[in-house]
């Protein structure tokens, strides 16, 4: 551009063109015609449109671009596709080359844009009045302020025109206020403060603002006229209400208008709002019979009630007037209107339902929050009957945030005890009980309506179970509230209903038959519904007794206890033929027994006895009953341990009893080595934690438990098995396993599980089996009775076994004592064998008797068959059934082989994690950290994604648990090699996966490829969890064990490291982990996974600070961070993938160069090496990043604006894509619900979770 004739003429800024007299702009547009004429027709070659593209993007970066932009866009008789593409030459000039113009030149540019505002009119498309609007704002976010003063009079002028140019306005208000203050954008954030006190000081009334602002500075008046444009807004919502004439116009005038209200109604001052009658002109709205204009009203109202700061005044006139009786009686009206039928379901009208509920959320919310605000003349009663009727929806996604509102006025002390509230409850819980069913059990194809609105709210698998698990919480929550609330009359109305639900389960249904069961069979869903109303209500109950602390009600709650036991010996007495009605049964009857009726020895004795004789007959022809009755075995284990923690001192008084009743269940049924030693740990369990019974008995007794697994390690079969990874493979019974496959050619058969298994492979599998129940249990599980004694009493109630081990150490003195503890010292060798051995099978060089050409048939052996919520195809059930389908197969041969092979291992890390709970006689032997490291790490890239990602879970407690004087020897090695692994593992699994995509085939499997992907984001989530767990700057350390019993250490570690370092500090000075750990960091911020690089940029973001000082460390890594981690940033800043993330890593960006350049060159120095920077930009940007350090919006900014040229955009605003509908797009809230609130869940911290994925595997 070199403003001869073109930019710099005024006159042709102001639309007076001359095309005759330059007959070369004339040959130009003519081209350019022409070009985009060859582009948009579909006969055109590739080669052709090729050239014609090209020859456009040259015109783009020319200096004649804006003239020729404006030329094409002004010329009205142009088609709009041709004025379209010279509005966005337009847009080029103005958003990547304003700061080349000189003054006259952006004046110039800024005047056609003024033009061809101006001249809008009807008839121009609505996306050409879109895209004017759009260089409006773009414009004033470069010289609104500066040099030019007169925008918001040019503004009014159009206001007072047509309604094309009022809708003109509108848009660039509303584009305005959303890029100055709803977005992250980065021309408005480099004008700084400057935007946003000028949009306010146009919006606001001038009587507003000299009341808020008395002292405000006037000497630069940007503003015209004293109205304001939300006093002229709310104008012209009167005026489309009012008037008769161009009704289509004035209703999408209105829609516009309410859509700029919401727009701004976040950020304007509440007395703003007041003065301009906004709410109540938007209410107004919301009569009118329009679904557009009513959709529009009830998003402002939502926009302006998720503000949660309001004085009182402001309460009174904007929240107040929403409880008034006119206005509830118009919501009512307005919510009837908008219900939709399941058969039939009006999209715009269920939409207007959905916000509506949501909008009923605020108001609500903010009730609850300034109950004293409430006036005399608000009609609550009506206000919670329609909270009541939104709840009764039958769409879940309408019912959510009305049920969440109503969890919250119940919980409120003044509002929930309000006799509005209580004549409601008993509906209320009604409604909640009926919600409780498993709605995730039902058919796709239901004819409920709430199954066939789910489907049409919820796209896949993993939300619907996230939504349904929010909604399911939730009903929880009103019911355990209204029972402690109203104990008697809730407690007793619930039973009553689980009478009548007993005594009809099975109407209209056929009578149970194993060889069809189903797990979500009609009466197991109505039993589990409403055993779920009661599990909450015991809660409620429980809490009521908890504050009864005076003698009044001590008869009431002994009445109440008497019946519920009454109850419950009714409930034990009934008779199933379903397993999981049996497991549902025993579930609460556990919960009874160790709830209300913990008191009542006799009862827990009485549920005790019951789940020993639970048994159910084993089908194993029927395969879905079979898997239950196995569900119910284990289940019941479960609660017999639970029992046994929870009741010791009552149940060591029948032990003799019990031992007997065990006794003779193990000799009458045929049971497996693994079962009658979780029969026996329940014996264990009970006098491991009795304190009544005698110190001698109790040790003589423990001791007899023990004896024989001290008989096991010290036997010459397990020294020998242990001596080799051959020998090892015997013991499992895996050793002619490679042979068999060698000659069975099993790489040259296709598909395994077509494949029968011949009489060998099945005697080999067999031999598997018995090894694993044999040898496996009997060694490994066995010595885990010496650490964890009850194998749940550490899983399921760790927090119980902490609490224990603080308060009472001597039953860990006398285990240490017993000799076990010293054995183990001196085999622990063995031990980290298991694990090492259990790692080596993964790696195909130990597999020698294969021929090389069968080195995929041990990853394909090797590779676990498992279901995955929202990547698998078919419910979790259909592949259980697959899998046992396949039992008799080549497949089910692999599947013995890996379960094998994977019970070993977990198992192992399960030793591991439990010898950890010892604190300082594990972490303090000195010999350990080394062979420990090598054991689990060296072989660990050999592992899948997912086992890696157990065995990382497994890691995390054991470093955790470590004692902070054990820190300074034990850490390092762990650390360093789990990092060091990690970072290996998944930067190849990453690249393999980009490779993949950049050679993509038609016939690949695209649900292995989304499996495998899925399960790497798992492992990279994890390991960035991890870290951030470990670096978290505000995580204190654990609490130390107050009983530390004497043990032999080094005293020069104790000293040298201090009691009082946090994790964090002890990583940063520990040159050997810091290394490994910030080169994962560094390598996260690369890998494809938005989750975790955001969690990696917030931590890299809190480590600069670290490295200020002048020692040798803090000046290594300092340029490490200048160099690699901006590099990695920049990168990852220039791929389209990371575009959602650019915030993050621009103030990643930011945050170095402001750190670090007044002690390095480096970070200057890298940004000098990028494609097309100059010095010049580097240090402006610099300087412009130094004044500019208290204000994070600005610095991101800076260094977008910075890397301008290099930084990815979106597919959609590369125009390869539509933007999604707004329609379609959820609200905040919406994605709120269908995600898990770990919040919510009070989660305990637990042993690791060594399942697998979802414990689905084959």
């Amino acid at each position: 551009m070199n403003g001869a004739g073109n930019v710099s003429d005024v006159s042709a800024a102001n639309g007076v063109y001359d095309h005759g007299a330059d007959t070369a702009s004339a040959d130009i547009d003519s081209q350019i015609l022409q070009a985009l004429e060859v582009i948009h027709d579909p006969r055109s070659s590739n080669s052709i449109r090729q050239k014609a593209s090209e020859y456009l993007e040259q015109i783009r970066s020319g200096q004649e671009a804006p003239y020729h932009g404006f030329a094409l866009a002004s010329a009205k008789s142009q088609p709009a596709i041709i004025r379209h593409y010279g509005l966005s030459l337009l847009e080029y000039a103005i958003c990547y080359r304003w700061t080349d113009y000189t003054i006259e030149q952006s004046t110039a540019l800024r005047n056609w844009v003024l033009h061809l505002s101006q001249h809008v009119i009807h008839e121009d498309p609505l996306f050409i009045r879109n895209k004017i609007a759009q260089l409006w704002v773009e414009t004033a976010k470069r010289s609104w302020v500066l040099d030019w003063m007169n925008m918001d009079e040019l503004l009014v002028e159009m206001w007072s025109d047509s309604v094309v140019k009022k809708e003109l306005v509108l848009t660039i208000l509303e584009t305005l206020s959303d890029d100055t203050f709803g977005h992250e954008d980065t021309a408005a954030s480099l004008r700084g403060t400057d935007l946003n006190k000028a949009c306010v000081e146009i919006f606001t009334p001038a009587a507003v603002l000299i009341e808020h602002f008395p002292t405000r500075e006037t000497n630069i008046n940007v503003r015209y006229g004293e109205e304001g444009w939300l006093s002229r807004i709310g104008n012209v919502l009167d005026w489309c209400s009012n008037s008769k004439h161009d009704e289509e116009q004035r209703q999408i005038c209105a829609v516009k208008a309410m859509s700029t209200l919401k727009s701004v109604i976040g950020w304007t001052i509440p007395r703003a709002l007041v003065t301009s009658r906004c709410v109540e002109r938007i209410c107004e709205c919301l009569a009118v019979s329009n679904l557009s204009i009513q959709l529009a009203a009830v998003d402002a109202l939502c926009a302006l009630y998720t503000r949660s700061r309001f004085t009182d005044d402001d309460f009174r006139d904007l929240v107040s007037p929403m409880y008034r009786v006119e206005t509830i009686k118009l919501l009512q009206r307005l919510y009837e209107w908008s219900v939709v039928d399941s058969a039939n379901i009006e999209e715009d009208k269920y939409l207007i339902s959905k916000k509506f509920s949501e909008m009923m959320f605020n108001v609500g919310r903010l009730l609850e929050e300034r109950p004293s605000m409430i006036l005399h003349d608000t009609d609550l009663a009506g206000f919670f009957q329609l909270l009541l009727s939104i709840v009764r929806s039958q769409s879940l996604h309408v019912s959510i945030p009305a049920l969440h509102i109503w969890v919250k006025i119940l919980h409120s002390e003044t509002i929930g005890s309000s006799p509005a509230v209580t004549s409601l409850i008993g509906d209320l819980l009604e409604i909640c009980s009926q919600r409780l069913v498993r709605y995730e059990a039902l058919p796709d194809d239901s004819s409920n309506p709430s199954i066939i609105f789910l489907n049409e709210d919820v796209d896949t698998t993993p939300e619907r179970h996230a939504f349904l698990g929010n909604y399911k919480r939730f009903c929880k929550e009103v019911v355990e509230i209204i029972v402690q609330k109203q104990p008697i009359d809730g407690l007793y109305h619930i039973l009553g209903q689980a009478d009548h639900i007993l005594d009809h389960l099975y109407d209209g249904q056929p009578a149970f038959q194993a060889h069809d069961y189903s797990k979500t069979s009609v009466p197991l869903l109505r039993l589990d519904a409403h055993f779920s109303v009661m599990e909450a209500a015991l809660k409620g109950f429980a809490k009521w007794l908890s504050l009864q602390g005076n003698h009044e009600t001590e008869h009431e709650q002994d009445v109440m206890t008497s019946n519920l036991e009454n109850w419950c010996y009714r409930l034990l007495r009934l008779t199933f033929e379903d397993p999981l009605i049996k497991e549902r049964v025993i579930q609460l009857a556990c919960e009874f027994a160790t709830g209300p009726l913990k008191r009542k020895s006799q009862f827990a004795f009485k549920v005790f006895e019951h789940i020993l004789e639970t048994s159910c007959y084993d089908e194993p022809n029927y395969n879905a009953y079979s898997d239950a009755v196995k569900e119910l075995q284990g289940f019941c284990f479960h609660q017999l341990q639970r029992l046994a923690i929870r009741f010791p001192d009552q149940l060591i008084t029948v032990y003799d009893e019990l031992e007997r009743k065990i006794s003779d269940l193990c000799h009458t049924v045929a049971l497996d080595e693994q079962t009658r030693m979780r029969y026996s740990s329940v014996l264990f369990i009970i006098i491991h934690r009795a304190t009544t019974m005698d110190p001698k008995p109790r040790e003589a007794r423990l001791e007899s438990f023990i004896h024989p697994i001290v008989g096991q390690w010290q036997s010459s079969e397990l020294s020998d098995s242990l001596s080799s990874f051959e020998g090892f493979s015997e013991l499992l019974g895996l050793g002619n396993i490679q042979k068999y496959l060698s000659a069975r050619n099993v790489h040259r058969i296709p598909d395994w599980s077509s494949h029968p298994l011949d009489d060998e492979g099945k005697s080999i599998q067999s031999q598997m089996q018995d090894a694993l129940e044999v040898s496996s249990y009997s060694i490994i599980v066995a010595v885990n009775w010496t650490y964890k004694g009850p194998a749940t009493s550490f899983t399921v109630y760790e927090d119980d076994f902490e609490r224990k081990r603080r308060e009472d150490g001597s039953w860990l003195a006398a285990l240490y004592s017993s000799g076990m503890l010293g054995l183990l010292t001196k085999k622990k060798a063995w031990k980290l064998r298991i694990n090492s051995y259990a790692h080596s099978f993964y790696d195909s060089s130990n597999w020698s008797s294969l021929p090389p050409d069968m080195g995929s048939t041990v990853r394909r052996v090797l590779t676990d068959r498992f279901w995955q919520v929202g990547i698998s195809s078919g419910s979790r059930d259909d592949f259980y059934a697959r899998v046992g389908g396949t039992r008799v197969t080549l497949e089910g041969f692999a599947s013995s082989i890996r379960a094998t092979i994977r019970a070993v291992r977990e198992t192992a890390y399960r030793l591991l994690y439990y010898m950890s709970l010892l604190g300082e006689h594990f972490y303090s032997y000195q010999e350990l950290p080394g062979p420990l490291s090598h054991a689990l790490f060296t072989n660990a890239c050999a592992l899948s994604t997912h086992q890696l990602a157990i065995l990382v879970e497994m890691v995390r407690q054991i470093i955790e648990n470590c004692p902070i004087l054990s820190r300074s020897h034990f850490l390092p090695p762990i650390l360093a090699g789990l990092f060091t692994q990690l970072d290996r593992k998944a930067s190849a699994e990453w690249n393999k996966i980009e490779e993949r995509n950049r050679v993509a085939l038609e016939d690949d499997n695209l649900a292995d490829e989304m499996r495998d992907e899925s399960i790497l984001r798992q492992l990279t989530f994890t390991s960035v969890m991890m870290v951030v767990n470990l670096l978290d700057p505000q995580r204190s350390n654990p609490p130390e064990p107050e009983i530390q019993l004497e043990v032999s250490s080094d005293d020069s570690t104790k000293a040298t490291c201090s009691t009082d370092a946090s994790m964090r500090s002890f990583i940063l000075q520990n040159p050997e982990i810091l290394k490994p750990v910030i080169l994962f960091c560094t390598h996260a911020l690369r890998m494809r996974d938005t989750r975790s690089c955001s969690f990696i940029t917030r931590v890299l973001r809190s480590l600069v600070s670290e490295f200020i000082g002048t020692t040798t460390i803090d000046v290594d890594v300092r340029e490490f961070i200048s160099t690699e981690i901006l590099k990695a940033c920049i990168t990852s800043l220039h791929d389209p993938y990371f575009v959602e993330l650019q915030k993050d890593l621009a103030q990643l960006i930011a945050t170095t160069v402001i750190m670090y350049s007044a002690r390095t060159d480096t970070p200057r120095q890298i940004l000098l090496s990028l494609p097309e920077m100059t010095s010049e930009k580097v240090d402006w940007a610099v300087l412009r990043l130094m004044k500019a350090q208290s204000n994070s919006r600005q610095q991101r900014a800076l260094v977008l604006d910075l890397l301008d040229g290099l930084r990815g955009i979106s597919i959609s605003e590369q125009g390869k894509i539509a933007k999604a509908d707004p329609k379609k797009v959820r609200s905040a809230m919406q994605e709120r619900y269908m995600t898990v609130d770990v919040q919510s869940n009070e989660k305990k911290k637990g042993s690791p979770d060594l399942g697998g994925v979802a414990d689905m595997f084959g």
